[in-house]
C-alpha cells in the first residue's frame, strides 16, 4: 500500500527543524513495520490552527488522484487541532484514508468526544444532502410540469448503430456533480423524474461529456 508522510511543527525556528526530521525517521520506521511505500513525505512549519496549508492540499490532491492509500503522522496534533483537526479528520475519512500514527505504533485510535464530533457531522451532511436533492427534485418536477423538456438540450448525432441512446438531461448530471452529489444519488434523482438510466451510464455520459 501507498503512503504519504505527513510531518509539522508549530514554528519556523531553526530548532524546529530536529523535530521535523525526527518525525520523519519515525514515520519512515512505521512505514517499514508495515511494509507500506512511501510515495510522498511533506514537511511543514505552521500552525496547526491554520487549515490553509500548502501541504495539506498535497496530500489531499494525492489522495484523490489515488497515487496512497493510507497517510502517517506522529499523532493527532500533528494533521491539525481545534475545528481544523477535526475538518481534516472528516475530509480523509470520506476519501476512506486510514491513518497510521507513531504514538500508536499503527492505525490512529480517535477520542471518544472526536468519534463523536465526526458521527454528528457525518449525520447532518447526510441530511443536508438529502435536503438538496430533495429540492433539485421539486425544482425539475415544477419546470417539466410548466413545459420544460430538458431532452431539448440533448445531441444523439453518436447513437450507437441498432441501438436508441438512452436520453436524458446531461446538463443536470453536471450540476449535481458540482453540487457533490453521487452517482447513485443523481441516479436515484433522475430515476424519480422518469428517466430510465443505470448509475454506470451515468457515470459513462458524464465522463465523456467532461472529455468533449
Amino acid at each position: 500500500m501507498n503512503a504519504v508522510i505527513y510531518c509539522r511543527v508549530s514554528t519556523d525556528k531553526k530548532e524546529q527543524e530536529t523535530s521535523l526530521a525526527r518525525q520523519k525517521n519515525e514515520l519512515l520506521q512505521l512505514a517499514e513495520k508495515y511494509s507500506f511505500t512511501v510515495v510522498k513525505c511533506i514537511e511543514e512549519q505552521v500552525s496547526g490552527y491554520e487549515i490553509e496549508r500548502d501541504g495539506i492540499f498535497q496530500m489531499l490532491d494525492c489522495f484523490s488522484r489515488e497515487e496512497a492509500q493510507c497517510l502517517l503522522i506522529q499523532d493527532e496534533t500533528r494533521l491539525g487541532r481545534g475545528n481544523t483537526k477535526i475538518a481534516l479528520f472528516h475530509q480523509l475519512q470520506k476519501l476512506n484514508i486510514p491513518i497510521y500514527s507513531a504514538i500508536h505504533e499503527g492505525e490512529l485510535e480517535l477520542t471518544e468526544s472526536d468519534s463523536m464530533v465526526l458521527q454528528i457531522v457525518g449525520i447532518v451532511e447526510e441530511y443536508q444532502r438529502k435536503i438538496h436533492n430533495m429540492k433539485i427534485k421539486r425544482g425539475m418536477k415544477k419546470a417539466i410540469s410548466e413545459g420544460y423538456d430538458p431532452r431539448q438540450n440533448l445531441s444523439n448525432l453518436d447513437k450507437a448503430p441498432g441501438r436508441e441512446r438512452i436520453s436524458f438531461p446531461i446538463e443536470e448530471v453536471v450540476r449535481l456533480r458540482e453540487n457533490k452529489l453521487t452517482y447513485d444519488e443523481i441516479t436515484k434523482t433522475l430515476n424519480g423524474l422518469g428517466y430510465n438510466v443505470s448509475k454506470a451510464t451515468v457515470h459513462r455520459r458524464y465522463r465523456e461529456f467532461q472529455n468533449t
